[in-house]
């Protein structure tokens, strides 16, 4: 982990509380066990002076001072002094947190270029205004609470590589409707930035209670709908755009209004669901030792997974 080395010979730094919980001793006093992590690792953490306040909770960004200790053949950090972090501090949220390869921000960029370059201008003024609106969001919210693209700046991410994706095929398949299939693409999860609650961390912290009794699929098409209606803008790619939104999870049980029911809702369901598989496959596998097998993965049929080594490790798209 990332620590700055002070001269009394303790160590400080920002880290993410994964977990935190007072305990008390077999004496009774009570003491704040914690997880502490950054993108580089964790370690337990112990503050055996701490006094009740109620301030400190899993999720949150502190900075911390103590003394690196060894407990079990492992480190441990004895806490002498933690605060939470403020909007003054001088961190970098990326380096504490699981975050994208590739910013949100440039992400976000790049699919503005694309959608700017559509020929359909329908289709471009729909997109446009709904991205443009949700931008704040977009461009830091993970996808997902847990499994994949569940990283700062995820939702970008997972959205860019299906994008990434759909233009490849549709230069194989040209009868494909390229401005829809993208359009499609890049608003099928737009409502998770409505469905997700974040934590300080910037990673999902669970569901708003609109998003468990509504979903990003039904509130995407109430964008599109509401949208349209603003612009002024009717017909069949409307419809057509909403069904893409309701329909890409493929079928009912995953969450789907109605399946897809035209070439380019289809690709647009596998193509979602591609990019999920390969994300949870090379997360499972990093890390794993050549040859070896990684654990039950119960998001993958709960099968292990084997690592042959005969690729770079790690989750990484050429965009």
């Amino acid at each position: 982990m990332n620590f700055n080395e002070l001269p009394n010979g303790m160590v400080e730094g920002f880290v993410l509380l994964k977990k935190c919980e007072e305990k008390k001793t077999k004496s009774g006093s009570i003491y704040l066990d914690v997880i502490i992590c950054d993108k580089d690792g964790e370690m337990s953490g112990k503050w055996w002076d701490y006094q009740p306040n109620g301030i400190f909770s899993a999720d949150m960004i502190v900075k911390i001072r103590g003394n690196l200790e060894q407990y079990n053949g492992r480190d441990q950090f004895r806490i002498s002094q933690m605060r939470p972090a403020s909007s003054n501090d001088n961190y970098n949220l990326a380096d504490l947190v699981p975050s994208a390869e590739v910013g949100g921000a440039q992400l976000f960029d790049m699919l503005h270029k694309r959608v700017e370059a559509f020929a359909d201008k329908d289709l471009k003024a729909i997109v446009l205004a709904i991205i443009d609106d949700k931008k704040d969001k977009l461009v830091t919210y993970p996808a997902a609470l847990r499994l994949h693209h569940a990283i700062v700046g995820g939702l970008m991410y997972h959205t860019m590589s299906i994008v990434r994706m759909a233009e490849e095929i549709c230069k194989i398949y040209p009868n494909i409707n390229k401005d829809l299939l993208l359009s499609g693409a890049i608003l099928h999860d737009v409502a998770k930035t409505w469905e997700l609650e974040t934590a300080q961390s910037g990673l999902a912290s669970g569901y708003s209670t609109e998003g468990e009794l509504i979903g990003h699929l039904v509130k995407g098409a109430m964008y599109v709908e509401e949208t349209a209606k603003k612009l002024g803008i009717s017909g069949e790619k409307v419809t057509l755009l909403e069904h893409m939104i309701l329909s890409h999870h493929g079928v009912p049980e995953y969450g789907a209004a109605v399946r897809p029911m035209f070439l380019e809702a289809e690709i647009l369901s596998t193509l979602d669901s591609l990019d999920a598989t390969i994300y949870e496959i090379n997360n499972a596998i990093d890390g794993v030792e050549k040859g070896g097998f990684s654990d039950r993965q119960w998001a993958l049929d709960n099968r292990k997974l084997y690592n042959h080594h005969l690729g770079d490790p790690g989750h990484k798209v050429n965009f």
